[in-house]
């Protein structure tokens, strides 16, 4: 039985260390909690936040393990999970209100805990992570306020970035004629290989309507690039917002909405229901490739590793997703 295992561990706001903790420690809400060997984690923008203390993440008292995705096996058996079960969580509170991903051991709540679909490895789960889901959930929302392929061109904004990669990829497999916006000018052949039609630089606003040119949007982006989009949608367009990388202040007008009946959709996978995450990861299984998961995938790192790459990536000098081998 192992007793003692690997963590990274916020010891104070903002700083990061490599330590060893107890089996059975963790920050746990409740003895209910099941018991999970982490197999493999992932980096996303909140993580990159709470390691660097670039944001008020951490909700939970330090010393704290953040990370938000994991993906692992059950230790032991529970009422609804057998001992060896590979199971997927992302969000609902882990690397945020109790302890995180970023362990080789940890227990978690069941409330928003999945088995891992059929067809779907541990290792691909991670790649896809908050980013893949956030992205999926994002275009449902879309198709349910009526954005199809047939319908026009949509725009993806922050599109170099994990949210906006499978984005890209994903309303592309589904058939939509897709441009996508990045500041990042030598990511864009790449975004071209995930199936961009048209790659354009970081959306500036400008006039309070602009040419209605996009039906739809993914934003990953938030700040000037949302106030940008949304005064480039056509009538009865919408916008499924999840980022704030570009800023979380929004300026702009009513007009988009009073004039064309524009609609602003917040995606929040970190509390979305079990069955939506259920139908989310099934569309993912069902569209995404091999290929596309490793065009998107940038780098698998170690615990010691993770301050350097959120630091980067809150700097903006990241694309793609971040794996994160707890073993390595």
């Amino acid at each position: 039985m192992i007793t003692t295992f690997q963590a990274l561990v916020l010891t104070a706001y903002g700083q990061p260390t490599v330590t060893h903790l107890n089996a059975g420690q963790s920050g746990a809400l409740s003895s209910d909690n099941i018991p999970v060997d982490v197999l493999y984690s992932s980096i996303n923008y909140k993580d990159a936040l709470a390691v660097t203390g670039q944001g008020k993440i951490i909700q939970g008292d330090y010393p704290f393990v953040p990370g938000i995705d994991l993906v692992g096996r059950v230790r032991r058996n529970t009422s609804s999970y057998a001992e060896g079960d590979l199971v997927v969580l992302t969000g609902g509170g882990q690397g945020e209100r109790y302890w995180g991903a970023f362990a080789q051991q940890q227990a978690v709540p069941d409330t928003y805990l999945l088995k891992l679909p059929d067809g779907i490895s541990p290792f691909w789960s991670m790649v896809v992570g908050t980013a893949g889901l956030t992205a999926m959930l994002s275009i449902m929302a879309l198709e349910v306020h009526g954005v199809t392929p047939d319908r026009g061109r949509v725009v993806v904004t922050g599109a170099s970035g994990g949210v906006g990669s499978f984005a890209v990829a994903l309303l592309s497999a589904l058939g939509y004629i897709v441009t996508a916006a990045s500041g990042k000018r030598y990511r864009w052949t790449h975004l071209r290989t995930l199936g961009a039609s048209e790659t354009v630089d970081r959306l500036q606003p400008g006039r309070p309507l602009e040419h209605a040119r996009y039906v739809g949007a993914v934003d990953a982006a938030g700040g000037a690039s949302l106030a940008a989009v949304l005064a480039t949608l056509a009538r009865h367009g919408s916008v499924a917002a999840s980022g704030n990388a570009a800023g979380a202040t929004l300026h702009t007008t009513v007009y988009p909405f009073i004039l064309r009946g524009v609609n602003l959709l917040g995606i929040d996978s970190n509390t979305s229901s079990r069955r939506r995450r259920r139908l989310a990861w099934d569309r993912l299984a069902e569209l995404l490739t091999a290929s596309m998961v490793q065009a998107i995938h940038t780098r698998t790192v170690a615990l010691g590793e993770i301050p350097e790459v959120c630091a980067d990536m809150v700097a903006g000098k990241t694309f793609g997703r971040h794996v994160v081998d707890p073993h390595a």
